[in-house]
């Protein structure tokens, strides 16, 4: 049996399934070999069991261990870069058909959810927030781009307006997403585990992969068993060590930092955010906060290069949830955690093939709640034969970090030091 625990924090202490998997024993066969039992993993393995391919995940810890149970929540439509941006960096073409799946990862949500009857306090609407002049320029740019492929569902926010959505003075303005919402990361992914189940699939916890054994039926190795497959689904995005070291040059696993408070009154929670919506500001190291399903306030923020203590995370919070909200001064925190997000250098996912069998795909760079069920669906139409819109993902150039492993945290680092000093500057 698996003796992984989850991080100590709110989305691990209010899971409705704790149920353990066994980990692999012995020799099994499958016609697809999922490693990672995350977002992307779990979409992935759905989306192939529901075409009633024989499905097996191995998850090296446990389920939604990493980023996929650690998240802020909150369903954020589009990319980490912008269409804008990928029509100017890979042509029109490219970006249109981006734009055309930009929208469709809350749809797969959403759909998957009201499918398997998963409980896991899904509630729409999601805000971004101006904190100066020129993020609420870019706010209403980035409406206009965004109805121009269709998504409509949108609304403009002044600064008269964002009070009656949002209890804080800190803005300038905001774009309401009423299609965009939040949830319980880890609740959705245990439900989507048992989803797989429910079809057939199988799940091994504590079943770390030790090697692909490529070939035309590869075999997935781990300490004690192995998986002989047609296909192989590689989706340990940041928790990815060693397998594919090709890919991970081109990555770099970053930690955000989250807090989350002692129950607040009805009042309180009325006070803070009237509508119930998630809510991230447009800094580019920015904060990100939302209520819970018992009424907590779920704050994150930051980019960390390794773990954090809980009291270190809290101390480095709470200042910025209390120049948000000053109000809740005092209030007691009940859990802080850390967990890595996987950052590529064009801020872009990273999706391939090696040996034409075996499926990667990573580096959601902080979009990774929608991205991986969206990828999970492709990936999934890719592995039946049909992978025109997976192959627009795996056409995009992957760079490397410059000067490898050893560089890419300096780098990365000193990027967001100057990015810092923008959002501070408001420039």
């Amino acid at each position: 049996m698996s003796t992984s625990v989850y991080p100590h924090s709110y989305y691990a202490a209010s899971i409705n399934d704790t149920r353990i998997r066994h980990s692999l024993q012995g020799d099994h066969t499958a016609d697809i070999c999922v490693v990672g039992a995350g977002f992307t993993g779990l979409s992935t393995a759905l989306h192939l069991a529901e075409r009633g391919f024989k499905v097996i995940v191995l998850e090296a810890s446990r389920i939604g261990y990493g980023a996929s149970g650690r998240n802020g929540g909150q369903i954020v439509h589009s990319y980490s870069r912008d269409m804008d941006f990928i029509e100017r960096m890979y042509g029109k073409e490219v970006g249109h058909k981006m734009g055309a799946m930009a929208f469709e990862g809350a749809q797969v949500i959403r759909r998957i959810v009201s499918d398997y009857d998963i409980q896991c306090d899904l509630k729409p609407g999601g805000i971004f927030a101006a904190c100066n002049n020129k993020q609420f320029d870019e706010l209403q740019s980035k409406k206009a781009l965004w109805e121009s492929y269709g998504h409509t569902e949108l609304s403009l926010l002044d600064k008269h307006q964002v009070p009656d959505y949002i209890g804080s003075q800190r803005y300038t303005g905001a774009l309401l997403d009423h299609s965009s919402g939040h949830l319980h990361p880890l609740n959705l992914v245990l439900g989507e585990a048992n989803a797989v189940e429910s079809l057939g699939g199988m799940i091994f916890e504590n079943s770390a992969v030790t090697r692909i054994e490529e070939g035309s039926q590869p075999t997935v190795h781990t300490a004690n068993g192995s998986v002989r497959c047609n296909f192989v689904m590689v989706a340990g995005n940041a928790y990815l060590t060693g397998l594919l070291p090709e890919q991970e040059q081109k990555s770099m696993p970053c930690g955000t930092q989250v807090i989350c408070t002692e129950p607040l009154s009805e009042s309180q929670q009325k006070e803070l955010l009237p509508h119930d919506n998630c809510v991230e500001d447009c800094n580019y190291l920015l904060d990100y906060y939302r209520l819970t399903g018992d009424g907590r306030l779920i704050y994150g923020g930051g980019v960390t290069y390794g773990a954090r203590e809980p009291d270190k995370i809290e101390s480095l919070i709470v200042p910025n949830m209390l120049k948000t909200f000053p109000q809740l001064k005092g209030t007691k925190v009940d859990y802080a955690w850390t967990g890595n997000f996987l950052l590529t250098l064009m801020r872009l996912p990273q999706f391939g093939r090696i040996n034409g069998n075996i499926f990667y795909a990573q580096g959601y760079s902080g979009h990774g709640v929608t991205s991986t069920h969206l990828a999970g669906k492709i990936i999934g139409e890719a592995i039946s034969g049909q992978a025109e819109r997976f192959d627009v993902f795996a056409g995009l150039p992957q760079y490397p970090f410059p000067g490898g492993r050893t560089m890419r945290i300096p780098y990365t680092a000193m990027g967001a030091w100057y990015y810092t000093l923008r959002d501070k500057l408001g420039i």
